[in-house]
């Protein structure tokens, strides 16, 4: 039975690889795995070795943290600004993850001048009460 940090790594794994839009077979390629095995990793039946989860992070471009971010520590409060527990998991839905892949297609500067209009639209609706 799998256990609750490797169901959470798997969710990551998966969360991870569907924001870039990779299938299970382009990321089992890249770390040299059959798809199955992808399968395995992301419902959680089989464990990740640390060597794994290093080659998977550096595959999908993130820090091996990355995979562990959410899970609260036993004698820590959990974190104010935890997006692991908003409601309907606003990052595993489905207008989500086109608008990262869309914001990810667009050049470096271009990419800048939308993140800066997005604060500056999230300030006006902030200051004129509106939430």
């Amino acid at each position: 039975m799998a256990d609750e940090t490797d169901l959470h790594v798997g969710k990551r794994l998966r969360r991870r690889r569907r924001l870039l839009g990779m299938t299970q077979q382009d990321l089992a390629s890249q770390v040299g795995v059959r798809f199955q095995q992808i399968q395995k990793y992301e419902c959680g039946a089989n464990r990740i070795t640390s060597s794994r989860l290093y080659e998977l992070a550096k595959a999908m471009n993130v820090s091996v943290q990355y995979f562990f971010d959410g899970i609260p520590a036993s004698d820590a409060p959990d974190a104010a600004n935890d997006a692991e527990r908003m409601e309907g998991d606003i990052l595993s839905q489905k207008e989500t993850l086109e608008l990262v892949r869309a914001y990810y297609r667009l050049g470096e500067r271009p990419r800048k001048r939308l993140l800066e209009l997005a604060k500056a639209l999230e300030a006006d609706t902030t200051n004129s009460g509106v939430a």
